[in-house]
């Protein structure tokens, strides 16, 4: 499996329009048919020293495989979500990863 695990910190200023403009588009990304399992979701609760919580949405993606991946980042589902939502974050890290066992 491709893990590609996406946290943005989204900008304080956004409206409620653009909010919701950026919370369809991430839907929209785990919909494309090279995503095998799409989770999206906000800081949990926890709050320990070592938790890092300095995002506000998270989207985790996982592939079959790094081609499926890169069909993915080519998308146009996904070069759109870029287009109208680049603007909405202040910070975005993304970490990709394939499991070993």
């Amino acid at each position: 499996m491709f893990i590609h695990s996406v946290y943005f910190r989204l900008r304080d200023d956004l409206s409620a329009a653009e909010r919701q403009r950026f919370e369809d588009g991430i839907r929209s990304l785990a919909a494309i048919e090279t995503v095998v399992e799409g989770h999206i979701g906000a800081p949990a609760g926890t709050d320990r020293a070592i938790i890092d919580r300095n995002y506000t949405h998270a989207l985790i993606l996982a592939f079959a495989d790094q081609r499926a991946h890169d069909a993915y980042q080519v998308h146009p589902v996904h070069d759109r979500f870029r287009e109208q939502c680049a603007g909405y974050w202040n910070d975005i890290r993304i970490f990709d990863t394939i499991t070993t066992s």
